[in-house]
């Protein structure tokens, strides 16, 4: 091999060297930078505006927010927005890692159930208002006309059967044994009216209405289903426990922001404006905070 070839030989071994130096440096590099980033994650910083997570189906939830915002929040100094998630898995898990900062469209025993079944680390911090519950009917004028053996429509789900329940149970169709928010059909111990209950999905109650003689539901639902509430035969005060609740992420309680907009959900402004407002998608819909 002659001398130069030699030369080039040894050139190129050294720059395949460097190269190969070169890749080990950034490669190392690049590790360290994402186990940084992985063990520190980036600290979550609430601006002015403070986004809240409210149910899209119900447009009284975002006139809600949207009082809040125009009324009471600016004297916290901060402002409210409210963002419409179907997803309540996505939601809850938006709030809990700061992405929003608060949701306001569940009552406390589902919410136990969503963290039960997630691990979300939510805090319930207090009840802002309540979704009006009634009792309807497409074939009677009033609950008296029930005759024996009425055909009662109630949600499936677990909270809501308990709520339905409850409430005819405040009325005295039927007796509960045990722990009423957690009360199912099964858990009815006395019926004089020997009433029958048929289980839907709490949306489709205003659908069924016509082949029941009630249905016990939420007036939102009977709304958007374009069911008059001339055909509501009562609308009984439903229990503190199913109150909505100001949901935050738990290790968001301490930031300044979100103490601000705990203050803001908590002004007695929101309770006058639920008593007073005419607005139809608010009135009767989402009242003040039962007391029991």
């Amino acid at each position: 091999m002659s001398k130069t070839n030699a030369n080039f030989q040894r050139k190129k071994r050294n720059n395949l060297v460097w190269i190969a130096i070169a890749v080990i440096v950034l490669a190392a590099v690049s590790g360290a930078f994402f186990y940084i980033k992985a063990s520190k994650p980036d600290k979550v910083v609430f601006g002015e505006t403070l986004k809240i997570h409210y149910e899209p189906a119900e447009a009284g939830e975002e006139r809600i927010l949207k009082y809040i915002n125009e009324h009471i929040a600016p004297d916290y100094g901060i402002k409210i927005e409210g963002v419409g998630i179907q997803d309540s898995s996505l939601g809850n898990s938006a709030v809990a890692s700061g992405e929003l900062a608060a949701s306001i469209y569940q009552h406390e025993l589902w919410l136990r159930e969503v963290i039960a079944a997630n691990g979300f680390d939510l805090t319930p911090v207090f009840p802002i208002f309540q979704w009006g519950f009634g009792i309807y009917s497409d074939k009677h004028a009033s609950v008296d006309e029930l005759p024996n053996g009425a055909l009662v429509a109630i949600p499936v789900d677990g909270g809501n059967q308990a709520q339905a329940l409850w409430l005819l149970e405040r009325e005295g169709f039927i007796k509960l044994n045990g722990e009423r928010q957690n009360a199912k059909i099964k858990d009815i111990v006395s019926n004089p009216r020997n009433l029958k209950f048929k289980e839907f999905d709490f949306l489709a109650l205003p659908r069924v209405l016509d082949s029941v003689d009630i249905a016990v539901g939420y007036v939102s639902n009977f709304d958007a289903g374009k069911i008059p509430r001339s055909k509501g035969l009562l609308f009984p005060k439903a229990p503190r426990i199913f109150a909505c609740q100001l949901v935050i992420g738990t290790k968001f309680l301490d930031d300044l922001q979100i103490k601000k907009l705990i203050q803001a959900f908590s002004d007695p402004r929101l309770k006058q404006y639920l008593e007073t407002t005419d607005d139809l998608l608010v009135q009767g819909i989402y009242t003040p905070v039962s007391d029991n």
